[in-house]
């Protein structure tokens, strides 16, 4: 009874909104120019992504990391491992990740096309080093996603005057490491962390005017630390490029399109239909302009007949 209902919750929580018409990412440009070891984030859809997006105060709900096609995995073990875990083509690219009802897996980078991604380049990674990130995140195929972690980063960043200290999870202070558990953002953090390569670390100046840096807790790291990092370089790939136009005036924002209600509270109409005062006022009818020229002068008349032929 408990693993039904369990079920049907994470069913609703993963149940997704529709795709938009006109995606915001060129997903063949970012297919062709991601390298191993690139961080993809995505701005999600489903009902779990929502909450993760207001936790973190981001649009970035998801994080997952490209390694590559099988034959790219050096060591043989891993390699073989991996394929017990994909038994797709050999020619697919792949991505690890964690999430919600499956845990972490590997899929084909091509489930998210369609999604608005962006990609998240760690700045000068050495070829071994990317590898070691690789290999990391390979052995933690299979491991359960950490439900109680979303829950615990929630009441981490609700301030003291509406939560109290005491109910605040003590897992981040005096349990890191231990659980076997993990979600997205906190798998990448510690294969990163394998290479000791920073994320969003501390800062901090010695006495002897030195720099010391601290690195970040791997299960408070969330998809918008790779993208506010100063060690990832951030790439975009948009469906619209603008460097193909000399200037932004020569996209179409002017002219006519059919907008939901949904998309109408939330997108500026073009100006061809809210500056011309005359779209606003009703169109006369055929009938009313010959009623109207029966009565009217010879002047009126021949503006009237002007007026119907700009009508029609």
């Amino acid at each position: 009874m408990f693993t039904l209902l369990k079920k049907s919750i994470i069913s609703w929580l993963l149940r997704k909104s529709p795709l938009p018409e006109y995606p915001l990412s060129d997903f063949e440009r970012i297919r062709y120019e991601i390298k191993p070891c690139d961080v993809v984030l995505v701005e999600g859809r489903s009902r779990v992504s929502n909450v993760i997006k207001l936790i973190t105060q981001s649009s970035w709900s998801h994080a997952a990391l490209y390694i590559g096609r099988i034959h790219e995995v050096e060591d043989i073990e891993l390699r073989e491992q991996l394929c017990k875990y994909y038994t797709g083509s050999p020619d697919q690219q792949l991505i690890i990740e964690s999430e919600l009802g499956t845990g972490t897996a590997v899929r084909p980078l091509t489930e998210y096309e369609g999604e608005h991604i962006r990609l998240c380049r760690p700045r000068g990674l050495a070829y071994q080093d990317a590898q070691k990130v690789v290999n990391y995140s390979i052995r933690q195929l299979g491991l359960p996603y950490d439900v109680r972690q979303i829950f615990d980063l929630a009441r981490l960043l609700f301030p003291w005057v509406i939560l109290p200290r005491k109910w605040r999870s003590s897992l981040f202070r005096e349990h890191a490491g231990d659980t076997t558990e993990t979600i997205c953002s906190t798998m990448i953090a510690e294969a990163f962390g394998e290479i000791q390569f920073p994320i969003l670390p501390l800062i901090k100046r010695r006495e002897d005017d030195s720099i010391q840096l601290y690195r970040r807790n791997p299960r408070l790291c969330t998809p918008s630390h790779f993208d506010y990092s100063p060690y990832f370089d951030i790439i975009k790939y948009p469906f619209i490029d603008f460097s193909s136009h000399s200037s932004h005036r020569l996209l179409p924002w002017s002219g006519r399109g059919n907008l939901t209600e949904a998309e109408a509270a939330q997108y500026v109409r073009p100006p061809s239909e809210e500056d011309d005062p005359s779209s606003n006022e009703p169109t006369a009818s055929a009938e009313e302009l010959a009623a109207e020229s029966e009565a009217a002068p010879a002047d009126v008349l021949r503006d009237v007949e002007i007026d119907s032929q700009i009508i029609r």
